[in-house]
């Protein structure tokens, strides 16, 4: 049986302190697609998803959300 490990949902500190960003660059880079966007978790939560944010670490001079497909 394969088993993937679960995804960890990221808070909003923990992406700046992981990718180096500000805030407001954080945020312009979800509108222009060029960084992944956030996950609703809970009505008043968001986060982003472990793997995204790798992903995009790996390349993220030229990661863009739509050669990425939603995950479930």
């Amino acid at each position: 049986m394969d088993m993937k490990p679960l995804d960890r949902f990221l808070r909003l500190n923990t992406v700046l302190e992981r990718t180096g960003l500000s805030r407001a660059t954080l945020y312009r880079k979800i509108q222009t697609g060029t960084f992944p966007k956030q996950v609703r978790i809970a009505e008043r939560c968001c986060g982003w998803r472990e793997s995204a944010v790798t992903e995009w670490m790996k390349n993220p001079i030229s990661y863009l959300v739509e050669d990425y497909p939603p995950q479930a």
